[in-house]
């Protein structure tokens, strides 16, 4: 899952990079949504994992 957020991040700034803000601007937020999700399950599997 984190992969996937890097790759998302490296797309968001390669668009940007060649001004197509729209979807620089969209992977961009796909990435931050990924990359909380994959906080939240990692969270939820330390404490999980505990028990």
């Amino acid at each position: 899952m984190l992969s996937w957020t890097l790759i998302f991040l490296v797309v968001a700034m390669i668009a940007a990079a060649l001004g197509f803000s729209g979807i620089a601007g969209t992977a961009a937020w796909i990435a931050q949504v990924i990359f909380v999700l994959f906080i939240i399950l990692f969270l939820g599997g330390l404490i999980l994992g505990r028990r």
